[in-house]
């Protein structure tokens, strides 16, 4: 059967939520494969709100879901965040959820660390959650993480802890924290492995007979493209990698199993935190969409920045991810806008580009180069057909296609699950 992965064209913030819990009605299997509880999902069913952060979306639909070791696990957030959803009425067991077991965590240190290195960059910051990704990113990299299948034998674990805070206390010197509490840090560890342990599964197994099986499994990244650690905009990026490509390393399948790769485009573009946005709005314009988008963090809360789509870097997400159809997402956001801009070129200095560049004054120094397309005044909220779309609307999506080189499989006009026009299934064999 067909297998779909997911991922952000972008810089995240898509509208990936719901278009995997979409999708999920046709999978058996949900699977996050990198980052931790920096971003997160909002998924709209029936009227209820549910904002995901380290759970897969496929929790919702009551799917198999699976944490694959390409995450790093925050066990009290991820906790704390079960706590949350049952309050709205689901029920997260060892039968519906599996963690990896070689999965590193994320520790309280981790957060720490990440806060206090913010605050000592001062203007050079990054504008990271200040959720410790990064440096358990670190550590994992550096051969010190504490993982999952660690906490399985508590006996060892002190000697795990005394390698890891050689590095850290040398670390909180230098910025002025205090020494960590090693029995403190080792309590929390003894108290969480009981309830953590249970969910623990070398999932790579579990999805390897899912395969074999005949199951559809669904990839679910988090993030985007944009963000990631090796093809974003370094160093304003996230600590993982984003791609496509990761779904077969964070989960444990072989880079055959990765299937249609789907890619989630805004009509529009977004980005929260720093780092170079060819084309950020600061107009009415942008205040407008912003506003009319509800363009804020789903994990943070943060105000996003806005700006025209960009055809450029869309073109490069569907180059290294290997994007083969697009979920157009937010198309409604554009209503009223009468003349409406698409970034089709970068011009750096005295050179015209259809790339971004790597370098930072390169990317700092870029001006955008539109194309004009004539808006829509009729509304396209709630779509579910083309046409239901107005003439202006269908040419939109149309050109896009042609800009970025890649077809629209599926077009969202609001977050609710259903209103989304399909015209390819992406688990369609």
């Amino acid at each position: 059967m067909a297998n779909v992965t997911v991922i952000g064209a972008q810089w995240g913030d898509e509208g990936k939520g719901k278009l995997v819990d979409w999708l999920s009605n046709r999978a058996d299997v949900v699977v996050r494969f990198q980052g931790g509880h920096n971003a997160g999902h909002t998924l709209v069913v029936d009227g209820t709100v549910y904002k995901l952060s380290l759970l897969p979306s496929g929790v919702v639909q009551g799917k198999l879901s699976i944490i694959g070791n390409g995450v790093v696990v925050d066990p009290w957030a991820l906790f704390s965040e079960i706590a949350k959803v049952e309050a709205q009425g689901l029920t997260i067991t060892p039968d519906l959820l599996n963690i990896a077991d070689n999965a590193c965590l994320i520790l309280p240190i981790h957060s720490e660390l990440d806060i206090a290195r913010e605050a000592a960059a001062g203007a050079g910051k990054i504008g990271t959650t200040g959720r410790g990704i990064g440096p358990a990113y670190e550590d994992k990299v550096g051969r010190r993480a504490i993982r999952v299948a660690d906490l399985e034998d508590l006996d060892a674990l002190s000697g795990k802890i005394d390698r890891l805070l050689t590095h850290h206390n040398a670390l909180r010197q230098g910025l002025g924290l205090p020494d960590v509490d090693v029995a403190a840090l080792t309590d929390q560890l003894k108290e969480i492995a009981p309830r953590l342990l249970p969910y623990a599964r070398p999932v790579w197994y579990v999805l390897d007979k899912a395969r074999q099986d005949g199951k559809r499994i669904l990839f679910e990244g988090a993030q985007g493209a944009l963000l990631d650690i090796d093809h974003g905009t370094y160093p304003f990026v996230t600590s993982s990698n984003t791609v496509a490509g990761q779904a077969a390393a964070g989960s444990g399948l072989g880079p055959k199993s990765v299937g249609y790769v789907l890619g989630i485009l805004k009509a529009y573009t977004t980005r929260v935190g720093s780092g170079p946005f060819p084309t950020e709005l600061f107009d009415e314009i942008g205040k407008g969409i912003a506003t009319r988008g509800h363009e804020f963090g789903t994990v943070t809360g943060r105000a996003r920045r806005v700006g025209w789509l960009d055809a450029v870097l869309a073109r490069q997400s569907i180059a290294i991810n290997g994007i083969d159809g697009i979920a157009l997402t937010k198309l409604d956001i554009l209503d009223g806008i009468e003349t409406i801009k698409v970034c089709v070129g970068y011009k750096v200095a005295d050179k015209v580009l259809d790339y971004l560049p790597a370098g930072f004054k390169a990317q700092q120094g870029i001006e955008p180069i539109y194309e004009e397309l004539p808006g829509w005044s009729e509304s396209t909220q709630g779509a579910r057909s083309w046409k239901d779309l107005p003439g202006n609307a269908v040419k939109y999506v149309r050109h896009i296609e042609e800009l970025i080189g890649a077809p629209v499989a599926l077009l969202s006009t609001s977050p609710e699950r259903d209103d989304t026009i399909l015209m390819r299934d992406p688990f369609q064999d």
